[in-house]
């Protein structure tokens, strides 16, 4: 049963959907998760998302920017380097984090991910790439 005051109407309406949608996605929560504890330098960041390429890092790091979850400090030094780290608005969804983090210990712990970011569920023959 859907709870009461989320919009029925128009689903797409609903503030949960707009949230994942910003935060959703197959790297995003990885990268959320990384930057949750510290800050990063990118070849960190790419170092731990093995299989991301670095266009593709890029691109969902200037996403996650945008909408104001990352912040992203240049250091104008030789050679230059540049910082990421979360914004207030981004540190706001680790108690969110922490919940999935929870719940995903309690229902997902059969999952097997390889080096190469393919998830495969032992119940099935299911494989998913991350």
């Amino acid at each position: 049963m859907p709870n009461p005051s989320w919009p029925t109407d128009n689903p797409l309406q609903c503030p949960l959907v707009q949230a994942i949608a910003i935060i959703g996605g197959k790297w995003k929560p990885i990268i959320l998760h990384l930057l949750s504890s510290r800050t990063h330098r990118f070849g960190e960041i790419k170092k731990n998302i093995a299989p991301i390429s670095q266009k593709v890092l890029t691109q969902q790091l200037r996403e996650l920017e945008l909408d104001g979850l990352v912040q992203r400090q240049v250091h104008a030094e030789i050679p230059p380097h540049v910082d990421y780290s979360l914004t207030p608005q981004g540190q706001a969804l680790r108690p969110i984090m922490d919940a999935l983090y929870a719940w995903g210990t309690q229902h997902n712990t059969n999952l097997s991910v390889s080096a190469t970011g393919v998830i495969t569920t032992p119940n099935s023959n299911k494989t998913t790439d991350l």
